[in-house]
């Protein structure tokens, strides 16, 4: 089968990607903009292999999304393109608007003139899979989940992008027939995630000896899922999911900000102790908080469990280890990503 990703030089991309082409025998059509958080560095392991393929390709362009369907003929679309960092949608909204919204939009009528020229055994196999985010739904109190029935509450100029993203593919198989599927997953971690998201920068302010900050007072609750878990999730949700459905990914890990940078700077006094036999910790800064910064994020992910078979594999204690030591091999990879240091001078929520 061939798969069509959107942004597949991104953080999650590049592991579905990754995963597509070393687990797989389907062949994967990346199309990525190649933006500040795009980087073909990603996919080195398999840029050679002849079942994948990269354009370098907006997708607010039509002429050129045209293009790439005719030309490759995709049985599936998984979508993953879109700006995605919180900070930067609240310094400056226009590009949120334009690649989560429009660049949807035009995605979604691409592929619906695609998808009415097949034949009616290649219609049954087509699927658009449309990957967004639990901010969509808002923010919780102490209690409570994110089911595929919360109303939707988005806070931030980001999360409303994706939320009208949400309704734009829903609006599509309700009103076109289009076959969709939705997932909304929980803050992702895990090798190769730009270093503006918070585990890397705690991480590396970590190594570079500087203030470790932290919004607030660091209790925000986020659910943390690994990267790898997530892809095949998706993919389970490709193969397995009901076409006009919404699928919750997480993965069961609530923890508080602070609880996460205390966690990675103990690991860090394991694996990489500092010449001054100072801990980590003791480089934590609290900084002011947010503009509507949500309070916690938490996923029931009770559907796909129970409906489609996925659950994560990795316990946050394990994924967060195999995390550090990634970085700890790659400190380059950062480096060369971030030559202006604008990731590295941002805090992110992950």
């Amino acid at each position: 089968m061939k798969i069509l990703v959107t942004g597949g030089a991104g953080f999650i991309g590049s592991a579905l990607v990754r995963f597509i082409i070393n687990n797989t025998n389907h062949t994967a059509i990346n199309v990525d903009k190649l933006t500040y958080a795009g980087h073909l560095e990603s996919l080195e392991e398999v840029k050679n292999n002849k079942r994948y393929h990269f354009e370098k390709t907006d997708i607010v362009d039509r002429e050129a999304m045209e293009q790439i369907f005719n030309t490759y003929q995709p049985a599936a679309v998984m979508h993953l393109a879109a700006e995605s960092h919180v900070d930067r949608s609240i310094d400056g909204s226009a590009d949120f608007i334009r690649t989560n919204i429009v660049g949807s939009h035009t995605l979604l009528e691409v592929s619906k003139l695609y998808f009415e020229q097949l034949d009616t055994d290649q219609q049954k196999q087509f699927r658009f899979l449309h990957v967004s985010t639990d901010e969509v739904y808002g923010a919780l109190g102490d209690t409570g989940l994110f089911k595929e029935t919360t109303p939707y509450d988005p806070r931030s100029p980001y999360s409303a992008s994706k939320a009208s993203s949400d309704h734009l593919v829903r609006a599509w198989h309700h009103t076109y027939g289009f076959p969709v599927l939705i997932t909304n997953c929980s803050n992702n971690y895990g090798p190769y995630q730009f270093p503006e998201k918070l585990i890397p920068v705690v991480i590396l302010k970590a190594l570079q000896k500087k203030e470790i900050p932290v919004y607030g007072d660091g209790k925000n609750v986020r659910d943390w899922l690994f990267v790898d878990d997530h892809v095949e999730a998706l993919l389970t949700v490709l193969n397995k999911g009901i076409t006009g459905e919404t699928y919750n990914i997480g993965g069961h890990t609530e923890k508080q900000n602070i609880e996460v940078v205390k966690t990675i700077c103990s690991i860090l006094d394991d694996l990489k102790p500092r010449n001054d036999q100072r801990k980590y910790s003791e480089q934590i800064s609290f900084v002011k908080d947010r503009p509507g910064h949500d309070w916690r994020y938490a996923i029931d992910a009770s559907k796909i469990e129970d409906d489609l078979g996925w659950k994560p594999k990795e316990t946050f204690e394990t994924g967060i280890k195999k995390t550090v030591k990634w970085y700890l091999g790659n400190v380059n990879w950062c480096e060369e990503v971030t030559e202006n240091n604008y990731g590295l001078e941002r805090l992110g929520t992950g």
